[in-house]
């Protein structure tokens, strides 16, 4: 067996340049070795994006809020969270639950819903409050938010924006909690997620 590995590929050689010639088998040669590349390349994008790690190219190249919304599913997998989908209204909504009881209503925001942007950097709010019933809620983008945006989530418990620039960092590796800072301990741990979601952004 181990020699018919090795001399399949020479009688194919011996084939190619009988019928096409030198040139013809290092052309051969060429597309076979830029085919593998191109596998190979393909093969470790898939692997990085199982394991919640996205370039700012692959991110930028999702189609819709759906594929946000998976990207966002894996990173929060890998920094620890336990995720399900919970569609709501026919739209992407993520429930997550850390080791510490947290809950994290997760929702996405096409760039094409964004508004005036603002230089104010996302997250601004009021640190350490919880939302209602104790649930967290993050909106992801991969554009930036309007100022008017910003405003309204400063005013409410618990919500936290990430933008498209916080967003890349995210998928390099950098822990969600680095970006939106310190996630405030649930008052109680019975929470569920049967409920109607809050009040979205829009």
């Amino acid at each position: 067996m181990s020699a018919a590995v090795f001399v399949l590929p020479l009688l194919v050689l011996w084939w190619l340049y009988a019928v096409l010639g030198l040139v013809g088998v290092l052309v051969v040669l060429v597309l076979v070795v830029a085919l593998v590349v191109v596998v190979r390349r393909r093969r470790a994008v898939i692997a990085r994006r199982r394991s919640g790690l996205y370039a700012a190219a692959d991110l930028r190249a999702l189609a819709d809020e759906h594929a946000l919304a998976r990207a966002a599913s894996r990173m929060l997998r890998r920094d620890g969270w336990r995720v399900k989908s919970a569609p709501w209204q026919g739209t992407p909504r993520l429930m997550a639950r850390d080791g510490d009881g947290r809950t994290l209503e997760v929702t996405v925001r096409p760039v094409n819903e964004v508004g005036e942007a603002t230089p104010a950097p996302a997250p601004l709010r009021r640190a350490g409050t919880e939302g209602f019933g104790g649930v967290l809620r993050l909106v992801v983008s991969l554009g930036r938010y309007s100022r008017q945006d910003v405003l309204w989530a400063s005013r409410q418990g618990g919500v936290y924006l990430l933008d498209g620039q916080q967003l890349e960092m995210w998928g390099a590796g950098t822990d969600l909690v680095q970006l939106v800072g310190p996630l405030p301990l649930p008052r109680h741990r019975d929470v569920g997620d049967g409920r109607e979601p809050g009040q979205n952004l829009g």
